[in-house]
């Protein structure tokens, strides 16, 4: 009988989500050799080639797909043998910034619910500021964020890129105010955006405020301003016009993980939330 060790089966299972080693032993603690000695050894046990390995890329052979559908109904039966029916299901209150989320956001926490389905997943997303406000108060277990302030603590995940968007069709008559939209304040990226304007002396006003970046896409998609956005997060369709418009340039902004969380299931699956942010990143430097 070929017995399969469940850590490795998990291992695997990341892998294939993550579609990197490195991630994949980011989101477990283990080294990059472990991970990879992992699933050397499963291959040999099942005795088919389950990944395709590539300087730039992890991808998932015929076999390997197959065999993840069975790990994942393996890893769900394993937490339901072992869980007691009295046990509450292990928490995890976390706070990520309307401007990290991005439109990748639902595969992300997919990946968090493959790896614990019985995590009890509680997600807030709002400004920078205020979630970390909330962090340091204790109503949340953890934050992603962008970084604030002089404020150097926590664990940088990766950096974005800022860029002015609009729609393609927007247009904008020389000599008259940028029209703007933008998040309402406590907004960083809008404080950001007014900064950079104030200093190059560029007049604007505002054409949109918004609740949360999917209003703010909204607006921008129907041409009722320019925004800035993460490149990462840039809305489908819009166009970076910052060359364009004779706009200043915009830096970059770490975003940095705070967390507090101690028990080992939570802490395992916020290491895998970890993991699949930088691995959605572009840029990690």
């Amino acid at each position: 009988m070929r017995l399969l060790d469940l850590d490795t089966v998990v291992t695997f299972a990341l892998v294939a989500d993550l579609k990197s080693f490195t991630r994949a032993a980011e989101a477990t603690g283990a080294t990059q050799s472990a991970v990879s000695l992992k699933l050397k050894r499963l291959e040999q046990r099942l005795g088919r080639r389950l990944l395709e390995r590539t300087p730039r890329a992890v991808r998932l052979t015929a076999d390997g797909q197959a065999f993840l559908d069975r790990a994942r109904e393996l890893i769900v039966a394993h937490d339901r043998a072992v869980a007691s029916s009295t046990e509450p299901p292990p928490h995890l209150a976390i706070g990520i910034s309307d401007h990290v989320a991005g439109s990748e956001l639902a595969s992300l926490l997919a990946r968090v619910a493959a790896f614990d389905p019985r995590l009890l997943l509680a997600v807030t997303i709002g400004f920078s500021r205020v979630l970390l406000d909330a962090f340091d108060r204790g109503a949340l277990d953890a934050v992603v964020v962008r970084r604030e302030g002089n404020r150097r603590d926590g664990e940088r995940l990766f950096t974005d890129e800022f860029a002015w968007f609009a729609a393609p069709e927007f247009r904008h008559r020389a000599g008259e105010p940028l029209r703007l939209a933008s998040l309402a304040a406590p907004c960083g990226v809008r404080a950001m955006a007014i900064r950079a304007l104030d200093r190059a002396d560029r007049k604007w006003n505002e054409a949109f405020v918004g609740g949360g970046v999917t209003a703010l896409a909204a607006a921008v998609a129907a041409g009722l301003g320019v925004a800035v956005f993460a490149r990462r997060v840039a809305p489908p369709g819009a166009i970076d016009v910052g060359a364009t418009l004779g706009l200043p340039r915009l830096g970059r902004s770490s975003v940095v993980l705070y967390s507090r969380v101690s028990d080992a299931r939570p802490r395992a699956a916020l290491r895998t939330l970890a993991a699949a942010f930088r691995a959605a990143s572009p840029m990690q430097t």
